[in-house]
């Protein structure tokens, strides 16, 4: 699965799941200050991707995700394990 696929996903789980405005939603916008999601919120949509990859995430791997590019980057890195 190529990245823009993923970022079209990822993009599609913010508005569904946060009501987030699309045009927020960018590969630089921040999840926690441009976005206003909380930890809470972050684990959701870890969830939502576990579900949707069949792949289990772990933690580790989305304590550096910081940015919308950063989530579709770490959500490649585990389809190419």
């Amino acid at each position: 699965m190529d990245k823009h696929v993923i970022y079209q996903d990822v993009t599609q789980l913010l508005i569904a799941l946060f009501d987030i405005e699309p045009a927020l939603i960018t590969p630089q916008a921040r999840l926690y200050e441009d976005l206003d999601l909380d930890s809470i919120d972050a684990v959701d949509m870890v969830v939502h991707l576990q579900k949707k990859t069949g792949r289990k995430i772990k933690p580790e791997a989305f304590k550096t995700v910081r940015t919308v590019q950063d989530v579709v980057d770490a959500v490649a890195a585990l389809l190419a394990e």
